[in-house]
C-alpha cells in the first residue's frame, strides 16, 4: 500500500453515533440545524474521495432540520427526532428519482416508500440517497452511472456492495446510521468490509413497500452502524409493515435485546459454505480473524464447535428468484440499451426462469428450512445449536476494478467466490447480522456473520451487543482524512 493509502487506527473522535446524537438533540446539547449542516459539510468535502453519495437533499434536510429543532424546543420527543441519516438509492422519496445505480433519466417517485415514511414518522432527517451498483446484483460499488464508491479504509479498495454507498458513509462518520438492503448478502459484505454492524432482519421486519416481494422475497431492507445499540435503535425506528406487504412477522424490541445478556449458548461454527462449484475457501486472514472470534465466544462462556450446516442444493432456489427479481426491475428502466451488459444477461436468464421454474424454486423454500432448520434448537429434531457463526465473506475487500471488463459469467464466478457465505439466508429469509472479526495485515476490515433461526433477531443483537462490549470495535475508526 502507498502511504497515502494506509490505515491508521485513532483515538475516537468527537463524532457520535445515532443513539449519542438523539440524546444531544433530546438534551439541548447539539440542534438539528448542526447536526445536518456538519452532516452535509462532511459529505460535500469526502465525493471526490469516497462517492458514497449519488443525491443530497441539502435544502430540503435543512428545512427539516429547522423544524425539528422547534418541535424538540416545544418539548417533542421521538426515537430520531433531528437525526441526519441517509438511505439507499434503491428506496424511494417523493420527488426523487430512485436509479438504483442506473444510468438514465428516471421520473420521481410520487410517494416516500414505507420505510421512508416511518423514517420520517421517527423524526429523522434524511440527508441523501446513497451509491448502489446496478440494482444490487454485486458485491462491489461501482458503475458507470457514478463511478466507484471507496472504502474509508483504504480508498484503492471496495467498501462492498450492494449497499456500499451506506456502508461508506456510516464508516466513514458522515452519517450516524444509514439504511441498506440485503437480497444475498448486500447489508452484510459491505458492513464487513468496512467494519460496522449490518443487520439483516427476518423477511418482512421491515417493510419493502411498495415492492410487493422484492427479488422474489430475497431482499429485506436493514441498518448499518458503527454499534449495536445504534443498529438496533434504527431498526425499531423503522420495522413494521405496509398494509399490502405479504410477510408480517412478529415485533421485534431490538434496543431492549442490545441491553440483554444472551445466556450461555451453543454455536456452531461453520467454515464451508454451501455448494457454489467455485472450490471457495477462506482467505488465511479471514479463517484467522473468524477463529479468534469464536475463540472470544468461548472464553464468554458459549459453547463453540465446529458443525456442517446441511445446505443442499439451495443454490438451486436462489438462482432463478434472484434473476428474475433482476428482471423485474430491469424490465420497468425507460432505456434498456443504458444498462451494464451484465444486467441485461441476468434479464434475459431471469425471463427463461421465471414463471413455472421461479415457482418451483419458491415451493422449495418449505423444505430448505426444515434441512436447514435442524441445525437449531428450535428444530424438533435439531441438533441443539442456538446460533451459526460463519465468516461473512471468504475475502477480504477486493480492489476498485477488479470486475471491470468481466463478462456475466465471469462475473458470477467471482463474486461467488468472494462471497459465498451471506445468500442461504436470503432464500430462507431468517436473520442475520454481520461484526466486525478484525483486520488482514494490510488493514483491511473483514467480518463474521452471526446466523439464527427464523424470528431470531433479538438472540443475534444480545449476543452482538455481549460481543461488541468485550471486543469493543467502535474503538477503531479508519484514517480521519476520508471523512473529512
Amino acid at each position: 500500500m502507498s502511504s497515502a493509502e494506509a490505515v491508521e487506527l485513532t483515538e475516537p473522535t468527537d463524532r457520535t453515533g445515532l443513539a449519542d446524537t438523539a440524546r444531544a438533540l433530546a438534551d439541548g446539547r447539539t440542534t438539528s440545524i448542526q447536526q445536518v449542516s456538519a452532516a452535509l459539510a462532511r459529505i460535500e468535502a469526502s465525493q471526490s474521495t469516497l462517492n458514497a453519495f449519488r443525491h443530497l437533499r441539502a435544502t430540503s434536510a435543512l428545512a427539516e432540520a429547522a423544524e425539528a429543532d422547534r418541535r424538540l424546543a416545544a418539548g417533542e420527543r421521538l426515537p430520531l427526532l433531528g437525526v441526519p441519516v441517509a438511505v439507499k438509492d434503491d428506496t424511494d422519496i417523493a420527488g426523487m428519482p430512485t436509479h438504483f445505480g442506473c444510468r438514465g433519466d428516471l421520473p420521481a417517485a410520487g410517494a416516500d416508500s414505507e420505510v421512508v415514511r416511518r423514517l420520517r414518522a421517527a423524526g429523522a432527517v434524511i440527508v441523501g440517497k446513497t451509491n448502489s451498483c446496478e440494482l444490487g446484483q454485486w458485491p462491489f460499488t461501482e458503475g458507470s452511472a457514478f463511478g466507484a464508491t471507496r472504502n474509508p479504509w483504504h480508498t484503492g479498495h471496495t467498501p462492498g456492495g450492494s449497499s456500499g454507498g451506506s456502508a461508506a458513509a456510516v464508516a466513514a462518520e458522515l452519517v450516524p446510521a444509514a439504511l441498506g438492503s440485503d437480497g444475498a448478502g448486500s447489508v452484510r459484505i459491505p458492513a464487513a468490509w468496512t467494519h460496522l454492524i449490518g443487520i439483516k432482519p427476518q423477511r418482512g421486519r421491515i417493510s419493502v413497500h411498495p415492492h410487493h416481494d422484492a427479488f422474489q422475497g430475497l431482499t429485506v431492507n436493514g441498518p448499518l452502524a458503527r454499534t449495536v445499540a445504534d443498529a438496533a435503535l434504527l431498526l425499531d425506528a423503522v420495522a413494521g409493515a405496509h398494509p399490502d406487504d405479504l410477510h408480517r412477522p412478529p415485533p421485534v424490541a431490538a434496543s431492549a435485546a442490545a441491553g440483554r445478556d444472551p445466556g450461555r449458548l451453543r454455536i456452531a461454527l461453520a467454515w464451508r459454505p454451501p455448494l457454489t462449484l467455485t472450490g471457495s475457501a477462506p482467505h488465511p486472514a479471514v479463517r484467522r480473524a473468524v477463529t479468534a472470534l469464536a475463540e472470544a465466544l468461548a472464553r464468554l462462556g458459549h459453547h463453540v464447535e465446529e458443525a456442517r450446516p446441511r445446505y443442499g442444493l439451495i443454490g438451486l432456489g436462489f438462482v432463478p428468484r434472484a434473476t428474475a427479481g433482476i428482471a423485474e426491475l430491469a424490465a420497468l428502466h425507460p432505456e434498456p440499451a443504458l444498462l451494464d451488459p451484465r444486467t441485461r444477461s441476468a434479464l434475459r436468464t431471469g425471463t427463461r426462469l421465471g414463471g413455472r421454474v421461479v415457482r418451483a424454486a419458491r415451493a422449495r423454500e418449505v423444505r430448505q428450512h426444515r434441512r436447514i432448520g435442524r441445525l437449531f434448537r428450535t428444530s424438533p429434531a435439531g441438533a441443539g445449536y442456538d446460533v451459526l457463526l460463519t465468516p461473512t465473506t471468504a475475502a477480504p475487500p477486493p480492489r476498485i476494478g477488479a470486475f471491470d471488463g468481466l463478462s456475466a459469467w465471469r462475473t458470477d464466478v467471482a463474486i461467488t467466490e468472494a462471497c459465498p457465505y451471506a445468500w442461504p439466508w436470503n432464500v430462507l429469509g431468517w436473520p442475520g447480522i454481520n461484526v466486525p472479526a478484525g483486520f488482514t495485515a494490510d488493514g483491511l476490515p473483514v467480518g463474521a456473520q452471526l446466523l439464527g433461526p427464523s424470528r431470531s433477531e433479538e438472540l443475534l443483537i444480545s449476543l452482538a451487543a455481549q460481543l461488541e462490549a468485550d471486543q469493543r470495535w467502535y474503538e477503531h475508526r479508519p484514517p480521519a482524512s476520508a471523512g473529512s
